[in-house]
């Protein structure tokens, strides 16, 4: 997607192009500007127009309504009409006018609702301990970690020296404050930092920051002896690591369509402009850059939905030449460590859920036929256990992996292992480990900030629906655990509320799994207040995880639940693929399968039945409604992907090209199909919908603002029913909404008083 230099120059001209329509009386509204969420240097008003003369028009108490300027989408001879695709056009003043009038619609909405908003959002600041610090990591002769401040929407990020020769920690030692982004977010609308990483002598520190929303990020260097930055910066970044020397820097760069395709090197304090390392031509593939826990390599990974392929270059070498270490094959996906010399890989040659591969390291680069022939296998690929993630140790190796929908951490030790190599075509039954336990049985459990790698610790973070955000330390001799913290929260008694597995059968006879959490005392008998959340994408697991807001709904009654649906990975990799592609179709049907069956064993009713989603998880809003409107009493959709075919056909888009392994490419009339059976944008039909409530941000990169507003556009011309329709924008935010924790916690408070408002529950 195209934009102008800057997204809040923009959104000023639109402002302009507002004003000159309020003052032609073209809207009734009076508070139009009144209600403008930003305020910004006024730029010339744009004159150019493509779309039409006629602005969206407003009466008095009335939704917004587009105008309808029909554009011919067709293809592959299916006739699509797109009456909205001018409110692409994000130059237009009448574009702008009508997104600050739906703004202006929903806050008139919003307004008798404000004391509940406010209780709400007091409650939720209620239970934060607002001075805290994490739990902190340490990295050679520092203890890092994050506080925030009372009052404060930011975190700072500091450091402290480690004690003695033991590098112990002391609470009470003098913290250096490293980035402070509350400072940084002055004069900011908003701001985001996706990196902030020391160099390794301690004396640099790199970070990223975007203040638009857009995932503009700019990387900055930090000399932390003076607290100033460095005179260089680059732009469009997403993703740096630092060489052994402290001096060497690599990073990615991204292009127009925020495809991450090229990877830099710099040189800090060294004259002459930053050398281009590799260009990644195919459109299908993104770069990321990792470093091996023992700190000896620098990785780089070209990474497509099913497919990668892995650089390396030795981290005390920062001018060699990067070495392919595996060559991309189709549908080939790995992932590689470095451990005492050998090559440690995840890869999924023999089957979706991938196996575990030790390898000496190659006399030369890449591997191959020879050097597999001497690979042991450790662990086969099993069709019930999926391998997500190695951390690896001096002494120990911890892998991560998901089996029977439970997440679990299992520990190895690498000097136990088989030295023999696996006969050709033959398969090993694996080598032994120890599970760390876990006493509940719904849970979240990932590997945490391992910095360092001669230690015999695990750093892990623990959660589910009733223990909050925890930070244990494993031994890995033992597998004991120490609750290093867990998140304070003000006023919590977790023997209140209970959380359960449920199952739905879905209609290809599949089992679904289902957790649901719920006060005790106020669960009662018969169908309650219910909130079904899905997503269902990428791979992505929604797991059980403790959210302190929902204690609002919680403790009214509401019982919140989650639809671990085909296309996540709860299940393991043959779940995602059951749910993409031809088969994304399993995604809806499933999660209406879910919602039948809370109401069929009484835990809701269809009046009584919420659903949420975001991104992703707003196409299955917008697809569950078409095929099932009167299963809902209500739906959120946040930054919802709801225009898959338009989106999908425009290779200009971020994100496209590299998700057709998702989704499918419409321009292939096979895949068309795919996506026109669900596509929500393109299967509203004239009819009674539940009440809705989309949200989204006006800088999204990932699910442009249009999408959204088109969607609402076209169902207010369609929908039969009184039921609110309600186009949310915040107009200097992104995907991730606002930025700041305060101002996200109102933004919370304000969806949880229309779902609120929408059970009939006031207090």
């Amino acid at each position: 997607m195209k934009r102008n230099a800057s997204g809040r120059a923009v959104v000023a001209r639109g402002l302009v192009g507002l004003a000159m329509l309020v003052g032609g009386g073209m809207w009734l509204a009076q508070s139009v500007m009144a209600q403008a969420v930003i305020a910004l240097p006024v730029a010339p008003a744009s004159t150019a127009s493509t779309a039409s003369t006629a602005a969206p028009v407003l009466l008095s108490g009335e939704a917004p309504k587009a105008a309808r300027i029909p554009k011919d989408v067709t293809l592959h001879g299916d006739t699509r009409i797109d009456d909205y695709f001018w409110l692409r056009e994000r130059d237009n003043p009448e574009v702008m006018a009508y997104l600050q009038a739906e703004a202006n619609y929903a806050a008139r909405w919003f307004q008798p609702l404000q004391g509940l908003r406010d209780r709400l959002y007091g409650e939720m600041v209620g239970r934060i301990q607002q001075a805290d610090e994490s739990v902190p990591a340490r990295d050679g002769p520092w203890w890092f970690s994050t506080r925030t401040l009372a009052g404060a929407q930011y975190p700072q990020y500091i450091r402290r020296k480690a004690q003695g020769p033991q590098r112990g920690y002391d609470a009470q030692a003098l913290a250096q404050v490293m980035l402070d982004l509350n400072e940084l977010a002055k004069g900011r609308q908003f701001l985001s930092v996706n990196q902030v990483t020391p160099s390794p002598d301690g004396r640099l520190l790199v970070y990223s920051l975007d203040d638009s929303g857009y995932r503009d990020f700019q990387l900055r260097v930090r000399d932390l002896a003076t607290g100033q930055d460095r005179p260089w910066t680059g732009l469009r970044t997403d993703g740096a690591i630092w060489a052994a020397d402290s001096r060497t820097l690599f990073y990615i760069t991204s292009n127009e369509a925020r495809r991450r395709n090229q990877l830099w090197r710099h040189r800090v304090d060294a004259p002459g402009p930053d050398e281009l390392i590799l260009d990644e031509p195919d459109e299908l593939y993104n770069l990321r850059l990792a470093k091996s826990a023992d700190g000896r390599y620098l990785m780089v990974v070209s990474h497509a939905k099913d497919t990668s392929e892995t650089r390396v270059l030795r981290a005390d070498q920062p001018m060699g030449a990067w070495q392919v270490l595996l060559p991309r094959k189709t549908g080939i996906d790995y992932s590689a460590e470095h451990r005492a010399g050998q090559w440690l890989l995840l890869i999924n040659d023999r089957g979706p859920n991938h196996r575990f591969v030790s390898l000496p390291l190659p006399r030369q680069l890449p591997i191959g036929p020879a050097d597999w022939a001497r690979a042991r296998e450790l662990l086969p690929q099993r069709e019930d256990v999926a391998l997500e993630r190695i951390a690896v140790f001096k002494r120990h190796l911890v892998l991560q992996l998901r089996e029977q929908g439970a997440v679990k951490l299992r520990v190895f030790d690498p000097e136990r292992w088989p030295r023999a190599s696996v006969p050709k075509g033959g398969a090993s039954s694996g080598i032994q480990g120890r599970d760390i336990g876990f006493s509940e049985p719904l849970y979240s459990a990932v590997i945490g900030d391992n910095r360092e790698y001669d230690t015999d610790t695990l750093r892990l973070n623990y959660q589910s629906f009733t223990t909050p955000t925890s930070v244990l330390d494993a031994r890995l001799n033992d597998g004991r655990t120490t609750v290093r913290k867990r998140q304070p929260v003000t006023g919590y008694d977790a023997t209140r509320y209970e959380s359960r597995r449920l199952w739905a059968t879905a209609k290809d006879g599949t089992r679904v799994p289902i957790s649901v959490v719920y006060a005790k005392a106020l669960r009662g008998e018969g169908p309650r207040p219910l909130l079904l959340r899905g997503y269902g994408s990428y791979g992505a697991s929604l797991d059980p995880r403790f959210n302190a807001d929902d204690l609002s709904l919680l403790d009214r009654g509401v019982i919140v639940a989650i639809a671990h649906v085909r296309g996540g990975g709860e299940l393991g990799r043959r779940w995602y693929l059951d749910g993409k592609l031809d088969k994304k179709m399993n995604t809806f049907t499933d999660f209406i399968a879910v919602a039948d069956a809370l109401v069929e064993q009484r835990w809701t009713s269809p009046q009584q039945l919420i659903i949420n989603g975001r991104s992703a998880g707003g196409l299955l809003m917008g697809a569950v409604v078409n095929l099932r409107p009167t299963l809902f009493k209500a739906v959120v959709a946040e930054v919802p992907f709801v225009d898959a075919i338009n989106s999908m056909a425009d290779e200009t888009l971020p994100l496209t090209t590299e998700e057709y392994i998702e989704w499918g490419n419409p321009k292939i009339r096979d895949q068309y199909a795919w996506m026109r059976a669900y596509s929500p944008y393109d299967n509203l039909k004239p009819g009674a919908y539940p009440a809705i409530l989309t949200r989204t941000g006006l800088n999204d990169s990932q699910v442009p603002y249009w999408e959204p507003a088109k969607y609402v556009a076209r169902l207010r011309t369609l929908k039969t029913d009184s039921n609110p329709l309600l186009f949310d924008i915040n107009l200097t935010a992104g995907h991730g909404g606002a930025s700041g924790r305060f101002d996200a916690l109102k933004e919370k408070a304000k969806v949880y008083a229309f779902m609120l408002n929408q059970w009939g529950i006031a207090e």
